[in-house]
């Protein structure tokens, strides 16, 4: 730290917790203010390594993701920000670890994580979108310095300070703390040691004694830049009892923390405090047009930051560019607040009671069949639902199984032997036997024909069962379509066809 400064256009920082969207700002803040390198250098995320693709300008780089602080403090020891995005649950060990490593200078957060110095330096969200950068002047240093409690004020305060300045220099949010890592007037000495800094902003809150300490420092003269201060709560006296503001340190209690003395105490300081807040922006120009009439704030140069390539997500949701589908499912849909089964409502389907038959016609043929038909598929299912060795697949699956291997590579092997012999006949014969019937071809024509062509007749033929001692599995579905499909020829067509092999051997049905 020289001078004060804690960060630059070279700091680097360690981001604790995963959060790829404040990584992904503070990379174009990075690009927008004509850095070199991005300011984020390594990511940790307990219990996970390998690298995370992110955007530098229009050009992706891979940021490294340690699975343990000290792992990334010793691979990247010019990194001496550490940056806490934290949980609650771990917040203190992640903190209290942080502060053990010799390279880390700066532990930001989880309090607060808000400070950024224009054209140098960002932590994660501070200052918002890339449009509200650009028009907060932060993608190059101005004169003035600034701290906050509030993160949400700070951004509020970089927009005002922008409209009547030449911008700010650094801007820092402490956070609404009880007990913060800084104090206010820790960063108001600091911005006095600043060069670059010509006069301070300060917006304090009631509650507390922080800014009795800035207080302290004006009188002692370890401040001699001007200082703009408001200290936010005056309406605090219009309730009748204590109130507790967003903050846990923002609470109206007794006389000596509320907005009102705090504000005078820093008025008799020397500092310039306005009348209300709505003065605060008044006074902040008039204070900044006084420098420059001094001769002591010279014009700042123009920037002309570059564009930033807006993300493709972005662009397609705002309607801007349009992209091609990668996929295309005419099944289901997830798009919307629930999935649809071929447009049907999820909801829908529990609350009017679809069983499995229902759901299956409207996954494989995309519409709602018949209850006929949906109960025919169910049937299936129950009658194919063993789980014997007496069948190639399933014993195959057994013998892998006791192989030791895993439940997948299991099931593949008995999966991968079903084909036009084993398990996919049925397929076939579906197949041949409705475009023998659609071409009028009798059984005769169609089993002789088959033979010339070398081709077996699917689904014809048993190595176990005969004419005499039929599969009950058939026998049911059988049954049932005759009971229930209003009809069944090419199950007729099927029998007949079945009854001239049969003429020729027992097994062939």
């Amino acid at each position: 730290m020289t001078n004060g400064q804690i960060f630059s256009r070279n700091t680097q920082a360690l981001f604790y917790n995963y959060k790829q969207l404040p990584i992904q700002r503070m990379l174009d803040f990075d690009f927008l203010c004509g850095r070199e390198s991005p300011s984020v250098a390594g990511i940790i995320n307990p219990g996970s390594e390998g690298f995370q693709k992110l955007f530098f300008g229009q050009e992706e780089i891979a940021i490294p993701i340690h699975s343990s602080i000290e792992a990334a403090c010793s691979a990247h020891p010019t990194a001496d920000v550490f940056i806490n995005f934290a949980s609650f649950r771990s917040a203190a060990a992640s903190s209290m670890a942080a502060l053990k490593q010799p390279t880390i200078k700066v532990v930001i957060g989880p309090a607060t994580v808000g400070g950024i110095q224009a054209g140098a330096f960002k932590i994660g969200d501070t200052a918002g979108t890339i449009d509200n950068i650009i028009n907060c002047k932060l993608y190059r240093p101005g004169s003035v310095g600034f701290v906050s409690k509030s993160g949400g004020m700070s951004n509020e305060l970089y927009n005002t300070i922008a409209r009547v300045t030449d911008g700010i220099y650094e801007g820092i949010a402490i956070g609404g703390d009880v007990f913060p890592g800084s104090t206010l007037s820790d960063h108001v000495v600091r911005f006095n040691n600043i060069p670059q800094v010509k006069m301070i902003v300060v917006l304090g809150e009631l509650g507390g004694r922080d800014e009795y300490s800035l207080v302290e420092a004006l009188k002692e003269c370890r401040v001699h830049k001007p200082v703009v201060a408001w200290v936010s709560g005056t309406c605090a006296r219009l309730f009748k009892s204590e109130v507790q503001f967003g903050h846990a340190g923002a609470k109206s209690g007794g006389e000596i923390e509320s907005a009102q003395a705090k504000n005078q105490a820093l008025r008799e300081a020397g500092a310039v405090v306005p009348t209300s807040y709505e003065a605060f922006e008044t006074a902040i120009k008039e204070t900044f047009e006084k420098l420059v009439e001094e001769g002591n704030i010279s014009t700042v140069p123009a920037v002309n930051p570059p564009t930033i390539p807006e993300d493709l997500r972005i662009a397609i949701k705002s309607g801007k560019v349009r992209a091609p589908t990668h996929i295309i499912s005419t099944i289901s849909d997830d798009r919307g607040e629930e999935p649809c089964y071929a447009g049907v409502p999820m909801s829908t389907i529990i609350e009017r009671g679809f069983s499995v038959g229902d759901v299956i016609s409207l996954l494989w043929f995309k519409r709602s069949l018949p209850r006929y038909c949906t109960q025919f598929i169910e049937i299936c299912i129950m009658l194919c639902a063993d789980h014997g060795p007496c069948v190639s697949g399933a014993h195959n699956t057994i013998v892998t199984a006791r192989a030791g291997k895993d439940l997948v590579s299991s099931l593949v092997s008995g999966l991968l032997t079903i084909g036009p012999r084993f398990g996919g006949a049925i397929d076939d014969a579906a197949r041949y036997f409705k475009d023998a019937y659609d071409r009028g071809l009798n059984p005769y024509e169609f089993v002789e024909g088959m033979k010339r062509k070398g081709i077996r007749v699917p689904g014809i033929g048993h190595r176990i069962k005969s004419r005499d001692n039929r599969v009950k599995r058939v026998q049911l579905l059988q049954q049932y379509a005759y009971n229930n499909f209003p009809s069944v020829k090419y199950m007729e067509y099927a029998v007949q066809v079945e009854n001239y092999t049969l003429s020729k051997r027992t097994t062939w049905f």
